[in-house]
């Protein structure tokens, strides 16, 4: 990888979390619409929307490696969303006390001048303790939900609800960097991890 790979993605965690596998890489933020089409699968908006905004960075940079991804959290075929404002992060919340909710996220990795792409998705599991209104109303007033599907961060204070996963941990954060870094060497963004510094 002569330059370093583009994450299309406007989210903090999905920055802290490349970060942590010194894979050279830059953000550029993507520009798309975010909404779901009728009768859209949480599988297929993700990986549609992750297309969306891999392919909305690649067309400036052609000659790059780029990623993108989406991650969404849905429970009983409903997908929940970035809360609106502080009473919708509130009503999300009661909606997955005590209960187990899916968490997916789909990614793609491009290179336009390479013709080369590959796309996947993973699934992991959450189960939340049952939350008193108490916790609901202390937890909003952090602010922590307001940019984050499902209204909770896993990685923050909302650490405090989760009672068990199963599957990925980073998918719940925003990237599933294990198999992430294996659709890298698999698509020959890189050919070997971990990548050790020369000199």
């Amino acid at each position: 990888m002569k330059e370093p790979l583009i994450l299309a993605s406007a989210s903090p965690r999905r920055r802290e979390l490349f970060s942590l596998i010194s894979i050279p890489f830059e953000v550029i933020p993507p520009k798309i619409s975010e909404e779901l089409l009728p009768g859209e699968s949480p599988w297929d908006h993700a990986i549609r929307l992750a297309k969306a905004k891999a392919k909305d960075v690649s067309r400036l940079f052609p000659h790059r490696w780029v990623i993108g991804a989406d991650t969404i959290v849905f429970l009983d075929k409903k997908i929940l969303g970035k809360p609106v404002e502080k009473e919708d992060a509130k009503r999300m919340l009661q909606f997955i006390s005590g209960r187990v909710h899916k968490v997916v996220t789909g990614y793609v990795i491009i290179n336009e001048e390479l013709r080369k792409e590959i796309s996947s998705w993973v699934e992991s599991e959450v189960k939340i303790k049952n939350l008193s209104k108490k916790e609901i109303e202390n937890y909003v007033a952090t602010g922590e939900p307001m940019d984050k599907a499902g209204s909770y961060g896993i990685q923050g204070i909302g650490a405090f609800m989760v009672k068990e996963i199963k599957g990925s941990y980073t998918n719940v954060v925003g990237l599933p960097l294990c198999e992430v870094i294996d659709s890298l060497k698999d698509i020959g963004a890189i050919t070997e991890f971990p990548i050790v510094k020369k000199g």
